[in-house]
């Protein structure tokens, strides 16, 4: 089978036990602060684990994209040393949500391994949990028994393991359980014939491997680390999709199965190498197939290169896999080259890589293109602080700057390593360790997740009600209350999503006052946080009243449906290519970007603004409802990239104008906006644009600002409004005109000057020496006058210097003949003259500057320059 039929295959095996195929999660988790990529098939059901989002269907089997780049799961360094490691994977998987236990999921586990992909069953080995003391958690005899009442695996391939290796938990709090993962034995020839201990399974040998994991969730760990049974108990699985590619082709290693094989069959085509010729050669054809999936799906879903976050990932990540092609002898842009044969074997089963195609394309390559030029300043770099560790008799190139060379230019440490000691230098290589720990801080980017800080126990069963698409206030009850947060069964207050900010607004009845700042969503509750005014937090079950601040809500409800009409007049103006990229729906502005290759025209940008504005003046209905996903595409709903989406979908639609799915509150006709105005346009990153714009009373007020503004400006150059811009170009041709004249009255001064200088010039042994203190506006013009000063000697050598707000400025100049038939060099000269006033500097052999924090010796340095002149001559 190829790796499509696999994939497939197991969907189908599930769906015929009843599972609901549910698509996989974008990459880029949404809602979960703890993660900066979805690293698990669970991500996506970890509410539900948690009890904060009602199960949609009590089975449930996909095949989840997953990154891992950093953190105990993958160490990115790795990837590419070895076989098997990624930093993009599948995971297929199949959940019970208190439906089925551990008696079905080994089952069928074992039903589709061996009867329906028909491995051999005496290669096939099941661990169970032989418990663990401290938990006072008991050998999973259940599990255990079932393998073999349920199964016909040998029973001496029943194997106990502890904790480590058999009990999976979500996090240090929350839902936990022991596990029975599969291993196979891939064969004798695998095995780790340098260390006998590493023999069987878990014992770190390559020749067994796990190929799936069966989790059953049945505790939950306390705050105080003590662990309870679940009220209802679940099944987790996990298959690690390119190892059972791997396994079922009958191959050693993932690289070569046919989920690569087009990669680097591309690879081999655009550098002339092959896989298989073994070392780094090898080494830069599996780091490149990797790279370039875990880029791609990343960039689909949303993610762009950049300097924090996931996008600091995404840039380190380019960067490592440019480097590796340097490997193999290409320093153009090439690794976009690779998205064609990813999309051809990968974008039927995951259709958005082949939708923004020509997007992630752009992206990397507009990447590429940069870091280049960041490579070879790299190099330079190393060179220059070499040179400055030989120049002190050093030989330790330290950590701080591998790690600089290695996080900013792409330099993997085992190169610097290898330049390092070609020039006799050894690398601080715990110093380097020190700084890589500190930048794996910054690029995990999470925060503690708020379920950890909230009272799931006493949250149980409950969730609350959205009811702010037609209401400002409601009378609800408390579910839960702290301090700073408080859950109601109800509200009218919008959940930050979406882009849109959270509301702001007021809780209260007659004991208490609490004042809502913001509102956020957690799982299925609604979290309102802020403070009290007055009172303390109520009881679960307390009557009170929610209102949202209207002040705040009736701009951020013009902004956001502002950002439709925006969103559809770029894609008319400009082209169906663009595609919304972000967003901040905020009460006093909004912000979109979206995908673009090139600064907006300013002719498109008025046709543009103009076009929202139309649509605003005719009073468009807004109106909205909910429909199933495939009904809402069909009907031309646009669905954000990135975004996921249930079977069920809410669809805002501006008259036949724009129809887009959003889950966002909105005016409900397009006269309520009032106004709009583009107030910015510009980059955020390689292949993404941003506007910014206002609306309502503050687009108003932008415009009233700017007619004012005009206003004085006509006052200041002494004409009408209109022809403000015609008398500024007069103004600035006449200004121009006239520096050209002050600059020609220099140039003739400074000729005068010069020539009273040559005339003064010091002959020492036939050389015309002139050494002066002159007046000029910036060094610039110093460096003109010492030009000018070596063309009129003809033979002879200059040293002028000057002072400038207080510092002083040297050149030298040496005419050519000199250079050639004497050997002095104005770099030579300007270095000793320099030394003598309390500076430095350096320069060509026919020009050279310096300066100094002072005027104090410049006289002196000056007074000295023929004494100089005369020992080099010497």
């Amino acid at each position: 089978m190829n790796s499509n039929e696999i994939r497939q295959s197991f969907l189908d095996f599930f769906k015929g036990k009843q599972h609901h195929i549910v698509p996989s999660a974008p990459v880029i988790p949404q809602n979960d602060p703890t993660l900066l990529f979805t690293n698990a098939g669970m991500n996506q059901f970890k509410d539900i684990f948690l009890g904060t989002r009602e199960r949609p269907y009590p089975r449930v089997a996909d095949s989840q994209k997953c990154i891992r780049v950093s953190g105990k799961h993958n160490d990115l360094e790795e990837v590419g040393r070895d076989t098997y490691h990624h930093t993009f994977f599948e995971m297929l998987g199949n959940w019970s949500f208190a439906d089925y236990f551990k008696a079905e999921a080994i089952e069928w586990a074992w039903e589709l391994l061996t009867n329906v992909w028909q491995l051999p069953k005496d290669r096939l080995y099941a661990t169970v949990f032989s418990g663990d003391k401290e938990d006072h958690v008991p050998f999973d005899k259940e599990a255990a028994d079932l393998w073999r009442e349920v199964t016909d695996i040998p029973p001496d391939h029943i194997l106990p393991f502890g904790k480590k290796d058999n009990f999976w938990e979500m996090g240090q709090v929350g839902p936990c359980g022991p596990c029975s993962e599969i291993h196979i034995d891939i064969g004798p020839e695998y095995e780790n014939k340098s260390d006998a201990s590493k023999s069987g399974v878990n014992s770190g040998s390559s020749r067994y491997i796990e190929i799936w994991n069966l989790v059953f969730i049945q505790y939950n760990r306390d705050l105080s680390g003590k662990l309870h049974q679940l009220p209802y108990q679940h099944v987790d699985t996990g298959a690690g999709f390119e190892r059972l590619v791997a396994v079922l082709q009958n191959k050693g290693s993932n690289y070569d199965t046919d989920l690569f094989k087009p990669l680097m069959d591309t690879i081999s085509s655009l550098t002339g190498y092959h896989y298989g010729q073994g070392g780094e050669i090898d080494v830069a054809f599996r780091v490149l197939s990797d790279h370039i999936r875990a880029l791609s799906f990343a960039i689909a879903d949303g993610a762009i290169p950049g300097n924090e976050g996931q996008g600091y990932v995404l840039r380190r990540l380019l960067r490592r896999a440019a480097r590796f092609g340097r490997i193999l002898n290409i320093k153009e842009p090439f690794f976009f080259h690779l998205v064609d044969p990813l999309v051809d074997k990968m974008g039927h089963a995951y259709p958005e890589i082949k939708e923004r195609q020509k997007h992630i394309t752009r992206v990397i390559k507009a990447e590429e293109e940069s870091f280049n030029r960041t490579l070879d300043r790299g190099i330079e770099l190393f060179e220059e602080i070499a040179q400055k560790i030989r120049k002190k008799g050093e030989t330790a190139f330290p950590g701080k700057d591998a790690f600089l060379l290695h996080d900013t230019y792409g330099f993997p440490l085992d190169l610097t390593q290898l330049m390092a000691q070609e020039r006799g230098l050894n690398v601080d290589s715990d110093g380097f360790n020190r700084e890589m720990n500190l930048q794996r801080q910054r690029s995990s980017g999470v925060k503690q997740s708020e379920y950890e800080t909230l009272d799931l126990e006493l949250l149980a069963g409950k969730k609350t009600e959205f009811v702010g698409y037609t209401l400002d206030e409601v009378e609800s009850h408390v579910e839960y209350a702290d301090d700073q947060r408080i859950i109601l069964s109800s509200t009218p207050l919008y959940a930050e999503a979406g882009g849109q900010v959270g509301d702001r607004g007021t809780i209260f009845n007659d004991k208490i006052q609490f004042v809502v700042d913001t509102t956020k969503q957690i799982g299925q509750y609604i979290v309102h946080h802020g403070k009290y005014k007055e009172g303390v937090p109520p009881a679960q079950g307390t009557k009170v009243i929610a209102k949202v601040d209207s002040e705040s809500r009736r701009p951020t409800e013009r902004n956001h449906t502002v950002t439709h009409l925006l969103h559809k007049s770029l894609r008319k103006i400009l082209g169906d290519h663009i595609s919304q990229a972000g967003s901040l729906v905020h009460p006093d502005y909004m912000r979109f970007d979206f995908t673009h290759f090139e600064k907006i025209s300013r002719k498109d940008l008025e046709q543009i603004e103009q076009m929202v504005n139309e649509h605003i003046l005719r009073d468009l209905p807004v109106s909205w409802r909910y429909l199933k996903l495939d009904e809402a595409k069909k009907m031309g709903a646009v669905a954000l990239f990135g975004e996921k989406y249930g079977d069920i979908v809410r669809m805002v639609q501006v008259d036949s104008f724009s129809r887009e799915l959003c889950g966002g509150t909105h005016v409900d006709a397009t006269g309520k906006i009032g106004a709009f105005v583009i107030t910015s346009e510009s980059a955020v990153a390689a292949g993404i644009r941003r506007i910014e714009a206002l609306t309502g009373l503050n687009a108003m007020a932008y415009m009233k600002k700017r007619v004012e503004m005009l206003s004085e400006a006509a006052q200041l150059v002494g004409a009408a409004p209109e022809k403000v811009p015609s008398r500024i170009k007069a103004l600035l041709s006449e200004r121009k005109e006239l520096e050209n004249q002050i600059k020609s009255l220099q140039q003739k001064g400074a000729s005068d000057i010069i020539g009273n200088l040559v005339t003064k010039s010091q002959p020492i042994d036939g050389i015309n020496v002139v050494c002066a203190l002159v007046d000029v506006p910036n060094m610039d013009g110093l460096k003109t006058m010492g030009d000018q000063l070596r063309d009129r000697l003809k033979s002879g050598v200059g040293i002028l210097g000057a002072d400038l707000e207080g510092k002083a400025a040297l050149v030298c100049v040496v005419t050519k003949d000199l250079i050639e038939t004497k050997g002095l060099k104005a770099g030579d000269i300007i270095k000793k003259v320099a030394r003598i006033a309390g500076g430095g500097g350096g320069g060509s052999p026919h020009m050279a500057t310096a300066g100094a924090k002072d005027t104090t010796h410049l006289q002196t340095a000056i007074e000295s320059s023929v004494d100089i002149v005369k020992d080099l001559l010497d």
